[in-house]
């Protein structure tokens, strides 16, 4: 089978939705907020991403004279090169995906570990003492939160008895683990925003403390690619959450399949922007705090509650 055109439209959808997200946070930010969203440039400001996207690309590409010029060139290609490799493993609708593979939950996690790279790097080839605090902080956060994002992806794979996708999503016919499984996906969402650093977990980035943390240093298009990497950061936790706890693809017939999937992703992306929206941001020792001492005993528990009720009700 020629797979080709699933790699080729899977890339076009994520980098057109990455872009579109810059316009649909803005919009859906002022509706929460109560004031005027992006509403010049075209119908409803659609061409605002346009005009973003111009300017990204025309804009001086500026390298500074102190940092290490390699490693700060590469540093924005690791996080979009790491995520997209994790979107191959994600089972769209039925023969809609790029890899079926059978470690798939281990793929996503080993994809997802090589995106700290991009923060480290970045931060310490910018020579900047900022951003490089930044790239500190977001490398122990993302690095502590994959821990409990692992532990609470067991209890589904304890569950489905695979680490396949597909064979996690065709499990939840006879119903999706969000009941079974309220505990981890709590757990797994809350690591996801850490993962992708949003608010109110965007720590490495603290304009208030960092300027603008581990980018602090970086314009034009490489600036970009961080920002880009981080729209397809979202849009793969949801694809994720959608995957292992809602079911994936399943529905009521009158609607496709790849639509339904669609439909359930946009509900998780949304749920990101209101968490901008409406949370404050904790401290840095707060965050730390509470994934040690409360998601790592929340998480061992659920796989441990799991695991005996799988063996009880199976018998292995």
């Amino acid at each position: 089978m020629n797979y080709w055109w699933i790699i080729g439209g899977v890339l076009f959808v994520l980098l057109n939705t990455a872009a579109g997200l810059i316009w649909v946070e803005r919009r859906m930010l002022a509706l929460w907020q109560d004031r005027y969203g992006p509403n010049r440039a075209g119908p409803f400001g659609l061409l605002v991403v346009l005009a973003d996207t111009i300017k990204l690309f025309f804009k001086e590409d500026w390298v500074p004279p102190f940092a290490d010029r390699v490693v700060f060139v590469f540093a924005p290609a690791v996080v979009v090169m790491s995520v997209l490799m994790s979107f191959v493993i994600i089972p769209f609708a039925p023969g809609i995906m790029v890899a079926d593979f059978n470690i798939g939950i281990l793929f996503f996690l080993a994809m997802s570990s090589l995106g700290v790279y991009s923060i480290v790097l970045g931060g310490w080839a910018s020579n900047n003492k900022y951003a490089l605090l930044g790239a500190m902080r977001g490398a122990s956060q993302m690095i502590s939160y994959e821990v409990f994002m692992g532990l609470a992806l067991m209890g589904v794979v304890v569950m489905s008895g695979s680490f396949n996708l597909r064979e996690i999503v065709l499990a939840q016919k006879g119903g999706w683990y969000i009941l079974p499984q309220c505990v981890g996906f709590f757990i797994f969402l809350l690591a996801g925003i850490a993962e992708t650093h949003r608010l109110p977990f965007d720590i490495p980035e603290a304009e208030s403390e960092l300027v603008a943390g581990f980018h602090a240093e970086y314009s034009s298009m490489k600036f970009g690619m961080f920002f880009i990497g981080e729209y397809l950061g979202v849009t793969l936790i949801s694809c994720m959450v959608v995957a292992l706890y809602f079911g994936g693809w399943l529905g009521p017939a009158f609607l496709p399949p790849l639509v339904w999937f669609a439909l359930k992703t946009f509900a998780f992306i949304a749920l990101f922007i209101l968490l901008r929206a409406s949370m404050p941001r904790p401290r840095y020792d707060q965050l730390m705090e509470y994934g040690w001492k409360v998601l790592f005993p929340l998480s061992l528990a659920n796989l441990l509650i799991t695991a005996a009720i799988r063996l009880w009700l199976h018998g292995g």
